[in-house]
């Protein structure tokens, strides 16, 4: 146990001891919330000004799109500037619209070719982003279609909002032919808004919606990203020693089993402390912040409960353990780490499904798909940790996770000390998937 402490001792302090550890802890929350929020922002920014030609089949849009129709007023679809060309007035982060009106008495199609061509700039002039044409019956005919051109086919925000204002615009009009009139046609479509609101097993109501989403990617990042980086710790580790014939020495002075185990210890406890830094900071900031968010009626608890932080911290650990041994074998059995990260590829990128699975998991985590993945022992860390954040699985579930976790650890550290103890000694060409199930039986 001494040995096990001794090498424990070494590669924590080896760790924190360096300059990248400590820049990596102090930045990486503002790195990771720089990855998060910038492509966002991105968006937001890319959301600025679309400048597009509606050419009108119907001749009856005038109001929506070049008019003063103050029934239109909604923020997100009334249009300020006056003539063709108007900007909507719009929420920060909303989309901004600069509409030519264009009224067609034949074909909308042909109409719109000269605004087509500009739009690919043929002509020499600013060219547009997009030309919206509307078809000739669409106040009669209910299979009617809006055509949206563009240079770019996914452009959804903005086919979205010319669709929406062409579709309340046109539903108006068929009420008004019901005799209906616009004042009451508005009050009839007016939308309803949704609140989001997560039921707990107790009875509590807790907000839910696009925060609670972003809350359960946030720890899922926490809780992944360090197990993959010091999974790639150990194994830089291994190779290095291995390399440079200081493993030979080591083992020669200790069982194989102590060695390994101490490593993985040793950076599980890195790991940790980082993680805990991160915590506290985050805790720090939240405290700072409180009063302005307890002054905007913003209630962190409604997101979070108290029960998240440990079972972070149990299925930390419990990911750290199963991504570590894999990471140990492929130092083990590779003579340096061009190899070893070969021998990682196909396996992270299985290792990683639940990450690519997390946006349906989040989306519902009661589902067939979140309960079988989250009882499969490779993926139950990540899965099972999802599933906690944004909703409550029986809890004969988390302790079968748990279990099935801790039975898979002792597997694969029983598997990973076998071909450790063979593979750490063993140069030259790496072993094929028999010669490492032959070392499973030798060793």
């Amino acid at each position: 146990m001494s040995k096990v402490i001794a090498v424990l001792k070494r590669e924590y302090l080896e760790v924190v001891r360096k300059k990248s550890f400590i820049i990596m802890t102090i930045l990486g929350p503002f790195l990771m919330a720089a990855l998060m929020f910038l492509p966002m922002l991105l968006v937001t920014r890319g959301l600025e000004e679309k400048h597009v030609v509606v050419v009108d089949g119907t001749g009856r849009l005038a109001a929506v799109f070049s008019g003063g129709d103050e029934t239109e007023g909604r923020a997100e679809e009334r249009l300020d500037l006056p003539g063709a060309a108007r900007q909507a007035r719009r929420t920060p982060g909303s989309l901004a619209l600069r509409t030519e009106y264009v009224a067609s008495t034949g074909d909308p199609r042909a109409a719109a070719q000269p605004y087509l061509d500009r739009m690919l700039g043929k002509h020499g002039e600013v060219k547009l982003d997009g030309v919206l044409v509307v078809a000739a019956d669409a106040f009669s005919n209910p299979d009617a279609e809006l055509t949206y051109y563009s240079r770019a086919a996914t452009d959804f925000v903005t086919q979205e909002r010319l669709a929406g204002m062409v579709n309340r615009a046109v539903s108006r009009g068929r009420l008004a032919a019901k005799g209906i009139d616009a004042a009451e046609a508005d009050q009839l479509l007016r939308r309803l808004k949704l609140e989001p609101v997560k039921l707990t097993r107790t009875g509590e109501e807790k907000k839910g919606g696009e925060l609670g989403f972003l809350v359960a990617f946030v720890f899922v990042a926490l809780l992944m990203i360090p197990n993959i980086i010091y999974g790639q710790e150990v194994m830089r580790g291994i190779v290095a020693e291995k390399s440079e014939r200081v493993m030979e020495i080591l083992i020669s002075s200790m069982p194989s089993m102590s060695l390994l185990s101490g490593k993985i210890l040793g950076l599980a406890a890195v790991g940790l402390t980082q993680i805990g830094i991160w915590m506290a900071m985050g805790a720090l900031l939240a405290g700072y912040a409180g009063a302005g968010l307890a002054m905007s009626g913003f209630d962190p608890s409604q997101f979070l409960s108290v029960g998240i932080i440990p079972a972070f911290f149990v299925f930390y650990v419990l990911g750290y353990l199963i991504y570590v041994c894999v990471y140990a074998v492929a130092g083990a059995i590779s003579n340096s780490e061009k190899e070893a990260q070969q021998f990682m590829g196909p396996l992270i990128m299985v290792m990683m499904i639940p990450w690519f699975l997390a946006m349906p998991i989040i989306s519902n985590p009661e589902s067939t798909l979140a309960i079988v993945f989250s009882l499969i022992p490779v993926f139950t860390p990540i899965t099972m940790f999802m599933r906690i954040v944004v909703s409550e699985p029986p809890f004969w579930q988390v302790l079968l996770s748990v279990a099935l976790s801790l039975g898979t650890i002792v597997v694969m550290l029983w598997a990973t000390a076998k071909i450790f103890r063979v593979g750490i000694l063993s140069y030259g060409k790496r072993p094929t998937a028999a010669e490492l199930w032959r070392w499973l039986r030798v060793a």
